[in-house]
């Protein structure tokens, strides 16, 4: 065993978050230090995070998943990106696709051919230049590695999918990972955190029946209750209500009419809006309101009635704060999942905040004496991504022509933070996005839903007039012609699925 790793670590609560920590810790550490994971069957996860985005490709290489494997067990479909429905003002729908507008080659500048050519009235929507959006349109879906000629390996790489799957299936399957690598799973309640008496540290937990269980390091992954990081080691909570006033959550389980669609659909509602995640077996729902703009039971019905088709199971409720832990790092414990903040799930991002901050965790991993520039370190990095996702959510909120619901009134009129009226008042001008926050979203990203929300630049970039218009007619032209070929070409996602599975 290593010398200067942290001999114990545990991992204390299961569900997405622990198992990932789990898996990912297993593998690096290869078995240089003993990892326990402590869950109790008595207490149920939440289990909504059934939809991601694109890094989780990133994680599961890292674990050497295979795809086709990891998509059967977990009843996976691909993911192309999210349409909002209503959510500019009733009746329009927009598409936020992965990947990029245009070949991998020119995307960064792709969007401001099109302003160019948008100001005579030509071009069509930015939509008809990105893959992904074509692609989810007619239902199609195959791997940037099926590119079988030069035009397809111009174009495909522009793909960027990630996947919808049973969040429950998934952490069914990183347990058996984790513990084919050494992992050992307790089933116990804790019910006490024990510090330290000479620096605070977390000594160990205890169980229920007394049972003390003690390690170097300590991983929260207790959800809302911060079992370690808040109610032993009060890290404190920063609260963004004010900006993200949804606070509830009805999630249920409706029967699959067979058509799987490529992405994931969210519809605004009055007090706040709609998910619709599908899944091979069934779709996953859920309405995100706001408790002081409409009562729980009235939101119940307002789900159940607008399904696409039966529900499977009673509906489930989350009730929840949105904000951030002040500090994710506290002493000798890690917070990771809902233990370290919530952002309702509309960009799904709940899944790769955890997965960023295992990965965040690998980057500083302690010693058996904890440093304090790199906890530092972790809770600063920690902060600037909570903040670049709050910032992209507030956008969807904030700018919209919505009306006659005191929710969207409210939003629509509200402060913003500055660092994200400096992102608008930049987009506005030229239609430049903001490089900072770029690891999270990308400028697909931005560009989607600041353009779909309604914000259309005032002029463009002055460097397109470098290039003489008729050539960026003849290159966006082309452009779209051949991304219409190529997804045309695909087979439909329900068929690239079941070649997956025969595989």
């Amino acid at each position: 065993m290593g010398e200067s790793l942290p001999g114990e670590i545990l991992i204390v609560g299961g569900g997405t978050a622990g198992w990932m920590a789990a898996a990912a810790l297993a593998r690096t550490l290869n078995r240089q230090a003993r990892i326990t994971l402590i869950e109790s069957g008595s207490i149920g996860t939440v289990g909504v995070g059934e939809a991601t985005i694109p890094a989780i490709r990133h994680f599961n290489r890292l674990l050497g998943f295979n795809e086709g494997d990891f998509l059967a067990f977990t009843q996976g479909t691909y993911k192309l990106g999210i349409e909002f429905r209503n959510w500019r003002r009733e009746g329009h729908s927009y598409f936020h696709p992965f990947g990029v507008y245009g070949s991998s080659l020119d995307a960064s500048y792709t969007h401001q051919y099109w302003l160019r050519l948008r100001q005579l009235g030509e071009g069509g929507e930015l939509a008809d230049y990105s893959l992904c959006s074509v692609m989810a349109a007619l239902g199609r879906y195959t791997a940037p590695a099926s590119a079988n000629s030069q035009r397809d390996r111009d174009i495909l790489p522009s793909i960027g999918s990630a996947y919808h799957f049973d969040a429950a299936l998934y952490a069914q399957y990183l347990r058996l990972y984790a513990e084919r690598l050494g992992v050992v799973r307790l089933d116990r309640n804790i019910v006490d955190v024990v510090l330290r008496g000479e620096d605070g540290f977390i000594e160990a937990v205890v169980a229920e029946g007394g049972e003390r269980l003690k390690a170097d390091f300590f991983i929260d992954c207790t959800g809302f209750a911060g079992l370690l990081i808040e109610k032993a080691l009060k890290a404190g909570y920063e609260e963004w209500t004010h900006w993200l006033p949804c606070d509830r959550a009805w999630a249920v389980p409706s029967a699959s009419d067979g058509r799987i669609v490529p992405y994931t659909r969210s519809t605004a509602r009055d007090a706040g809006w709609q998910w619709r995640i599908p899944l091979r077996h069934r779709v996953g729902n859920g309405y995100v309101f706001s408790s002081n703009h409409l009562g729980e039971e009235a939101a119940c019905q307002t789900l159940l009635s607008s399904l696409d088709s039966a529900a499977l199971a009673e509906p489930k409720l989350l009730r929840f704060t949105t904000g951030r832990r002040r500090q994710a790092w506290v002493k000798n414990c890690v917070s990771l999942g809902l233990s370290s903040g919530f952002l309702e799930p509309l960009e799904s991002t709940s899944i790769h905040l955890i997965q960023t901050g295992i990965t965040r965790l690998l980057d500083l991993f302690p010693g058996k004496r904890i440093e304090p520039a790199e906890v530092a370190e972790y809770n600063a990095l920690t902060q600037a991504e909570y903040e670049a996702v709050r910032d992209f959510l507030i956008l969807h909120y904030h700018v919209t022509e919505r009306t006659g619901s005191p929710l969207w009134n409210d939003c629509r009129t509200m402060a913003i933070p500055d660092s994200l009226r400096q992102r608008i008042d930049l987009f506005r001008q030229r239609g430049r996005v903001s490089t900072r926050g770029r690891a999270l979203f990308s400028d697909t990203s931005w560009l989607s839903v600041l353009l779909g929300q309604g914000i259309m630049p005032e002029t463009y970039d002055p460097l397109v007039d470098v290039h003489a218009l008729d050539a960026i007619r003849e290159r966006m032209g082309t452009m779209r012609r051949r991304i219409r070929q190529a997804a045309e070409a695909m087979p439909t996602h329900e068929a690239y699925l079941a070649g997956a599975r025969a595989a």
